[in-house]
């Protein structure tokens, strides 16, 4: 019974109905698409497995490049491995933190300031302490950010080599002509697979790495990224997804160089990349994204092959993408617009930054810079901005 069920679930989800245009089916995907023996041949779902080994390799190699090449980088610029000024110890404070609440109301202070004879002043300032204790050093924080500005401007790199001699770089109609019987080669699987496997490793990782407040963005990000990158791989829209792929990498690696720079102390070079970043990132997601990648999976397949139901969902999901370009376009903007007001880039509003130091009591209308170190906010916007941290204090 199990066994029957479990082949009915099979051949519902491999429906060639949905995934294939019409008149094509699994067996004509299923040879290979070049002379014996050439070594081509089509996507095929199995491959994408391949990507779940490899995204644990990648974790291990970030774990070591973040010890052993940025950590000691961090220290020559002179980031210090020292944290948050610590909560003075209270068994009281600690048990009402610990169990109840870590950010008690006005009453619960009042109550609490009698029981220890603090004023109310002093232990708003003891939970501020205590709630940034368990925040990331800056040194955590230059690491993982060393980490993906390292890997995104590789795999940036690696995509404009090689898809400037692929014909659909240069007309995307290329796309969509002898679909789906295009060859996979050995580049553009190791390109696809590679980036697979990078961002599976940040949604297992998006865990334990610095927590932000723009994490559920974030996760449906990664989500609606690795759902584009199987399907399209699956039903071999790998020529546009290869545009998508590099298109997105264009600017992480400068939000990344941004928080590098800020967390250096840079301030100047951090105000500069990170203009930089929100030009090219609104440049390419709010213009050639739109005209130029939605143009051909909206209008330009649709004209050449026609609709058919994973093609709903594959423009599903590039949609998806393009209102979360939207929402962090909206943020940089933001940022933007605080900068020229107040002379350098102010706080983002996506990490959840909480600023441990006492002064902000006494000028708590003063600027000060979101990247400053002084603030415990850490991708990502990873990415994108998906890893940046500029973001409004809790």
């Amino acid at each position: 019974m199990a066994a029957a069920a479990a082949a009915l679930l099979r051949a519902w989800f491999w429906n060639e109905r949905f995934w294939l245009p019409h008149n094509v089916t699994w067996a004509d995907l299923a040879g290979e698409p070049g002379p014996p023996g050439s070594g081509l041949q089509y996507p095929r779902a199995g491959h994408v497995l391949s990507a779940f080994p490899l995204a644990l390799g990648i974790f291990a190699v970030r774990l070591l490049f973040e010890r052993f090449i940025a950590k000691p980088c961090a220290i020559n610029l002179g980031i210090q491995d020292s944290g948050p000024h610590r909560a003075q110890p209270n068994a009281i404070l600690e048990k009402v933190f610990t169990s109840i609440t870590k950010s008690p109301d006005g009453k619960r202070l009042e109550g609490l300031s009698k029981q220890l004879d603090w004023d109310v002043r002093k232990i708003q300032r003891w939970f501020r302490h205590r709630r940034n204790q368990d925040k990331p050093t800056t040194l955590t924080k230059f690491c993982e950010s060393m980490w993906r500005f390292t890997f995104y401007l590789s795999i940036f790199l690696y995509g404009i080599r090689f898809l400037w001699s692929a014909p659909w770089f240069w007309d995307t109609r290329q796309c969509w002509y002898n679909y789906p019987f295009q060859p996979l080669t050995s580049r553009l699987y190791y390109y696809y697979i590679l980036e697979l496997a990078f961002y599976w490793s940040l949604m297992f990782s998006q865990f334990t790495d610095i927590k932000r407040k723009d994490f559920l963005i974030m996760f449906v990000h990664h989500l609606a990224t690795i759902g584009l990158i199987t399907f399209s791989y699956m039903n071999n829209m790998v020529r546009v997804g290869t545009l998508v792929l590099c298109l997105h990498d264009a600017s992480d690696f400068l939000l990344e160089a941004a928080k590098l720079a800020n967390y250096a102390k840079y301030q100047r070079l951090c105000d500069a990349f990170f203009m930089l970043f929100g030009v090219v990132f609104i440049v390419t997601r709010l213009g050639i994204y739109p005209f130029w990648i939605l143009n051909t999976t909206l209008f330009e397949s649709w004209e050449l092959i026609g609709p058919y139901p994973s093609w709903w969902l594959f423009n599903g999901l590039l949609i998806t993408l393009q209102v979360l370009h939207i929402i962090w376009s909206y943020l940089i903007i933001r940022i933007a617009y605080k900068a020229l007001v107040r002379g350098k880039v102010s706080k983002d509003d996506r990490s959840d930054v909480e600023s441990s130091s006492e002064e902000e009591d006494a000028t708590s209308n003063s600027t000060k810079g979101v990247f400053s170190t002084s603030s415990n906010g850490s991708n990502r916007v990873n990415g994108h901005v998906a890893s940046g941290q500029w973001t409004e204090e809790e």
